[in-house]
């Protein structure tokens, strides 16, 4: 008797745990759609940089004529001549430029962007309109405006998806690395073997598929190939030196951080500037950020600095590196007292 009593409490904590389970994986799901449809849903165009150059009367009404059609989309960066504008968007400081004159021009780069360089033709018929009522109101033929793209995509790759479809190795990649290593792996020096080795092979792998199979990427096949290899390292690094400081339950903090949060924010669906602000400048300081925009400017953009998001994988690869060290030291010296790097 007294057992069959048990038997309904029992029954019922079984299954309220199952009722637990069900409402926490339909969190989960709730933010996961969240992360991943939340900046394209409130993507909108802001402070787009531009350049743009010619006399000082024309400069003046073509900033307003733009500014007023495009609600503020684009931010203009006057420069001195048509030279000084494609050395911008090849330094990727602006995405287009408006060289205005006697031959007018609208200046794009598919390869920064597409969407941006669709815009930026619009802005071209816009001027054109404005140039065709200006010379019937003058009685004088109408100048014509021209598109001229400065770094267009490769033939290999005329919408830019495989440009997008590289980023996703480096996140993928690098928290498959980062996983498998810590849960197979014990030790710090022989997880840092197995990370170097897999993030060197791979990084050769994807460059050898996206650049010379695929054809998607441009540039030099070495320095894709250590781009690669060093996103993919910054992120396992990462995710072994959670591991390492808070034991499995840290290996979770990665899909987190980086699949979750930097991933969506990354810039590498659409320009930053596309993003709320600051979002799209934080997404920048994260591996699959920096990572992407690595690749193409290696591929699209040789004059442009790639300073920042060198450092900004290094970085991520000393702080794994660090935890990793710190890591074991600090669990079993909680434990035991003591440490030992095996």
């Amino acid at each position: 008797m007294s057992s069959s009593a048990a038997a309904p409490p029992a029954s019922r904590a079984l299954w309220g745990r199952a009722v637990g389970v069900g409402v926490a994986l339909s969190v989960v799901v709730a933010v996961i759609v969240l992360a991943f449809s939340w900046p394209n849903v409130t993507a909108e165009a802001k402070n787009l940089p531009v350049a743009i150059a010619g006399p000082a009367p024309a400069v003046a009404d073509a900033t307003a004529g733009v500014d007023k059609a495009t609600g503020g989309a684009i931010a203009f960066t006057e420069v001195a001549d048509r030279d000084a504008a494609v050395r911008g968007i090849e330094r990727r400081d602006v995405y287009g430029a408006i060289v205005l004159g006697k031959e007018p021009e609208v200046l794009t780069s598919s390869a920064a962007s597409p969407v941006v360089a669709q815009m930026l033709t619009g802005v071209a018929a816009q001027l054109q309109q404005q140039a065709a009522a200006a010379a019937t109101a003058a009685g004088a033929p109408a100048s014509t405006v021209t598109v001229t793209d400065v770094v267009p995509l490769l033939k290999t790759d005329p919408r830019g998806a495989g440009m997008i479809a590289a980023a996703l190795p480096l996140v993928l990649g690098g928290m498959l690395g980062g996983i498998a290593i810590s849960v197979a792996i014990s030790g710090v020096r022989r997880r840092l073997v197995a990370l170097t080795t897999y993030s060197v092979v791979a990084g050769l792998a994807i460059t050898a598929i996206l650049q010379s199979w695929f054809e998607v990427l441009g540039g030099t096949y070495l320095l894709n190939s250590a781009a690669f290899a060093a996103s993919l390292f910054a992120i396992g690094a990462a995710i072994v030196g959670f591991a390492a400081l808070a034991g499995r339950p840290g290996i979770a903090i990665g899909p987190v951080l980086f699949l979750l949060i930097a991933n969506p924010i990354s810039g590498a669906a659409m320009p930053k500037e596309f993003l709320l602000a600051p979002w799209g400048e934080i997404g920048q300081w994260f591996p699959p950020g920096a990572g992407a925009t690595l690749v193409r400017d290696l591929s699209y953009f040789p004059a442009a600095s790639t300073v920042f998001p060198w450092l900004v994988l290094a970085a991520w690869a000393v702080g794994g590196l660090v935890l990793a060290v710190v890591g074991p030291f600090r669990s079993t010296s909680l434990l035991h007292g003591k440490a030992s790097d095996d």
